[in-house]
Formats: C-alpha cells, sequence, structure tokens
C-alpha cells in the first residue's frame, strides 16, 4: 500500500498485478510525508501501529478505512490493478514454487492439491482480489479498477488522473511461467473458478 499525501491518492496492492513494477514508478513521486507499506524488498510501515502489524503490504480497504479520516478518503484517488484469476492463481503458484522440484515435475497435481489445503486457500497471496478492494457493504471501494492485462496502459491513464508523467514500467518480483491456460484440464479450471467466483463476475473475467 501507498498514500500520498503530496498527491493525494491511495494504492492498494493486490499480489500479483505488477504491484512491485507499480510501485517503483509511484515511489519516484513521493515526498518524505507520504506513507509505504511493504516487506518484500524492506520492512516498510505505515505510521499506523495497526496497519503495521498486518505485517505485509497487501492492506485491504476495510483494514485502513477506520483510520484515514473522511476529508482523506473522498479527496483521495484510490485504485488497484486487477489480474484475470485463471491467470494469476497460475502466477501465484509459480511464485511459491520457485526452485521447487515437485510443482516443476506436475505443477497440475501441485495446483489441484493445493487447493485442498484450507491454508492454502486462506493465504494473503490466494485471497480473491474483491475481498482486498469491497468495503463492508461489499461493494467495491475504490475509485478506479485498473487491468494487469493492459498494465503500461492502465498506468499511464492513472498516472494522469494525478498529474504525474507516465514512466515506462520494469519486470520485477516476476514468476517463470507459460501461457496460464497450457497449466488447466477441466477439473482444475472447475476448482479456481468455484475458488475466484466473485471475481469472476464482477470484473468481467473469464477463462
Amino acid at each position: 500500500m501507498i498514500i500520498s499525501h503530496a498527491h493525494k491518492f491511495i494504492f492498494f496492492a493486490v499480489p500479483k498485478t505488477g504491484t512491485h513494477a507499480i510501485r517503483e514508478v509511484l515511489r519516484m513521486h513521493l515526498s518524505a510525508d507520504d506513507w509505504e507499506q511493504q516487506m518484500l524488498t524492506g520492512n516498510q510501515t505505515l505510521p499506523i501501529p495497526e496497519i503495521a502489524q498486518i505485517g505485509h503490504g497487501h492492506v485491504t480497504v476495510r483494514e485502513i478505512r477506520p483510520y484515514l479520516s473522511q476529508e482523506i478518503w473522498n479527496e483521495y484517488h484510490k485504485f488497484a490493478f486487477i489480474r484475470n484469476p485463471f491467470d494469476r492463481f497460475v502466477s501465484v503458484c509459480a511464485f511459491l514454487n520457485r526452485g521447487n522440484p515437485a510443482f516443476a515435475r506436475s505443477p497440475l497435481l501441485w495446483m489441484k492439491e493445493a487447493l485442498n489445503r484450507p491454508r492454502f486457500r486462506e493465504r494473503v497471496l490466494v485471497r480473491e482480489q474483491f475481498e482486498q478492494l469491497c468495503n463492508e457493504e461489499r461493494e467495491i471501494g475504490v475509485d478506479f479498477v485498473c487491468r494487469y492485462e493492459n498494465l503500461q496502459e492502465s498506468l499511464d491513464a492513472m498516472l494522469g488522473k494525478l498529474s504525474l508523467p507516465s514512466s515506462p514500467l520494469s519486470v520485477l518480483n516476476s514468476s517463470e511461467h507459460k501461457v496460464y491456460s497450457e497449466y488447466y484440464d477441466e477439473e482444475l479450471k472447475g476448482l479456481v473458478q468455484t475458488l475466484y467466483s466473485t471475481d469472476i463476475e464482477e470484473f468481467n473475467y473469464a477463462f
């Protein structure tokens, strides 16, 4: 998460949607009084103890909302990037299994078995994107939902709304995998469709 008081925006970092490359671009414009929370490349936390103790940077709308004034919430541009759930699931699994020979031998089997483990399904990286971005009324709580599928174009448009110059994105913290559709059979497709049914419906995604 990034909260910029200088440029009046709140960036919600949804896992595996290019967030580290996006952060890199946004950081160039941050002032000393702006806030960021992320743990992968450094232990940065927001100056809000209850949020800092979450222990990662994928803060939800419902988690942060009680700690921001109505003025900030109304005036700041709130945005996030989302990704096709079928593609994102493969990316998450490949990321979690860097160097794991069992996944390399049979990613299909590993993913099916993982979906039967409650602990895996409850991981921050695995949860539905809608769950991070919805408010208490179960409505989208951000102003702009950008798409990973046209990442650079979406970021440039968002930067334009913030009156900031566009910048080319780097490739950071990416997962190494083939086109996501190559990893699926009908069974896995059904399992992932069930897991991410709200994302698929709310954000109009298909396999």
